[in-house]
């Protein structure tokens, strides 16, 4: 059935006995605390991006990446050129969020999103979810310093696979970017859904295996998580949560759990039919968390149900859907909204740790927005990096940018065995990795000084689906653009604090 939706206007955040302070924060013993003291005394020197240096490809000599004095690396399935996997697939490039798992005898398995946008034909031999969408996943099996053991379709048939989430008994949840479907119309692209055949805006599950056959999504969304434009999600084992991050990039944000009928920790997988709720700053409607905040401001949460997270519109097959693309975009926001969930800018990576969510916001901290939809992204900020602590209930701003020069729209987020952050930028310039430690040390990790086979400059496409091997020694990443490409970095993490 077709769906109104009514967006209230945003309203500012009345902190009187809701915002605990920095020294709060820090007393308390709260994530990063010793990160918000050092911000309160005003420590927002930039990164020393001196301290990276060229770094030759062990692929083939070129240098594509500047990593700290005694860092390797290899690059693989670079779709600047045809990359076809071992089971015949041709890679459909635009590699995004990834998880990495153990695989036989010392190896890892990569499980890779590929954000890919517009109907077409599906890529892979498997029978895809919608034969006329080309994202999805690939699995690949590979060296801990990056050499391709075999590579394969994990998922296909979906679009606009973002980023997503590592799952603790061995699966990866890949996440939809987008509403599109046959029920709705174009999207930012202009381009038409009508050739699709199924609705997106879903999470699925994919096994993490490096056997072909056991590394096989089912091809089922979980409808109950939402259909939005997803973008990560992390799995809280112990309260048996997925949160989920909303990337709804000219309106309002929100972030989300889910609630599955039965333990997944038992079941080994994340059923459908589950309950879906969005947070709310306890005592005020609407918080708009997309604004500067006060460093360290920490807030007191709660979550509201969202009633109807599935919708599947009207239509006439064929026809061009009546039901706008705007409209069913806010569609599951909306509902959150109407009973005072929070406003955020653009939430996207994701990662959890002893019991913390940790989020990234990547306009957040600028000026509130005037209005929604906004033409350059919702938030007029350079980024921030929020923490949900379960237990306690609060949502603290950890990380807030005063500016590009120090940290330029985080994007994907991952951590460390000793808990440090590891940050991807997604700017127009040079893009970074960052570390972000408890002690509230930001520093460099790598710079992209890619450049195509031509020649052309490529230091603007933005890194994406920072993952450690599970042993921690290897950082495995992407470049994510039309010509993807995958890394292995390795060398001595715990003397540059990583």
């Amino acid at each position: 059935m077709t769906q109104s939706t009514r967006r209230p206007a945003p309203r500012s955040v009345e902190r009187r006995t809701l915002l605990k302070t920095t020294a709060g924060a820090a007393a308390a013993g709260g994530p990063f605390a010793g990160l918000l003291a050092r911000q309160a005394a005003g420590a927002h020197e930039p990164p020393n991006a001196a301290a990276l240096v060229p770094v030759p490809d062990q692929r083939d000599g070129a240098v594509r990446l500047h990593l700290p004095q005694g860092f390797h690396y290899r690059s693989f399935h670079d779709t600047e050129q045809p990359v076809v996997l071992t089971d015949g697939t041709a890679l459909p490039g635009r590699h995004d969020g990834m998880g990495a798992f153990d695989g036989p005898r010392g190896s890892y398995v990569l499980v890779r999103n590929h954000e890919v946008n517009n109907p077409g034909t599906a890529f892979g031999p498997s029978t895809p979810y919608d034969p006329m969408a080309r994202g999805g996943t690939t699995t690949v099996q590979v060296t801990p310093d990056g050499q391709v053991i075999r590579s394969f379709t994990s998922l296909n048939g979906t679009m606009m696979n973002c980023s997503g989430g590592q799952m603790p008994w061995g699966s990866w949840v890949t996440c939809e970017e987008t509403v599109n479907g046959p029920d709705v119309g174009p999207d930012f692209t202009g381009t038409s859904n009508v050739p699709l055949t199924k609705p997106h805006g879903y999470v699925f599950e994919v096994p993490a295996s490096h056997h072909p056959g056991q590394g096989q999504s089912s091809r089922r969304p979980i409808t109950q998580a939402g259909r939005f434009a997803h973008e990560a999600v992390s799995f809280d084992p112990d309260g048996g949560r997925l949160y989920l991050t909303e990337d709804n990039f000219g309106f309002p944000s929100g972030f989300y759990r889910y609630r599955p009928p039965r333990s997944a920790m038992k079941a080994g997988r994340l059923l459908d039919g589950g309950t879906l709720q969005m947070l709310k700053v306890k005592g005020v409607d609407n918080a708009q968390l997309a604004a500067e905040q006060v460093t360290g401001a920490t807030y007191d949460v709660q979550w509201v149900d969202i009633p109807e997270p599935d919708v599947q519109y009207d239509h006439t097959p064929g026809e061009t859907a009546p039901t706008p693309n705007d409209t069913a975009l806010v569609h599951v926001a909306s509902q959150g909204w109407a009973q005072g969930a929070a406003f955020f800018s653009r939430l996207e990576g994701q990662v959890y740790r002893r019991g913390v969510v940790y989020f990234t916001s990547t306009q957040g901290g600028g000026a509130p927005e005037a209005s929604a939809p906004a033409a350059d992204g919702y938030g007029n900020g350079s980024g921030q990096v929020w923490a949900y602590d379960i237990r306690r209930r609060t949502l603290t701003c950890v990380f807030q940018s005063p500016g590009p020069l120090v940290l330029d729209l985080p994007d994907n987020i991952t951590t460390s065995k000793h808990g440090t952050l590891v940050v991807c930028e997604d700017s127009s310039g040079d893009n970074f990795i960052r570390g972000l430690t408890r002690r509230g040390r930001l520093f460099d990790i790598a710079l992209n000084r890619l450049r195509s086979g031509s020649g052309a400059d490529r230091s603007g496409d933005e890194f994406a689906g920072t993952t450690f091997s599970p042993d921690g020694r290897t950082l495995f990443v992407n470049i994510q653009a039309s010509a993807g490409m995958s890394f292995a970095i390795w060398g001595p993490w715990r003397r540059i604090g990583v």
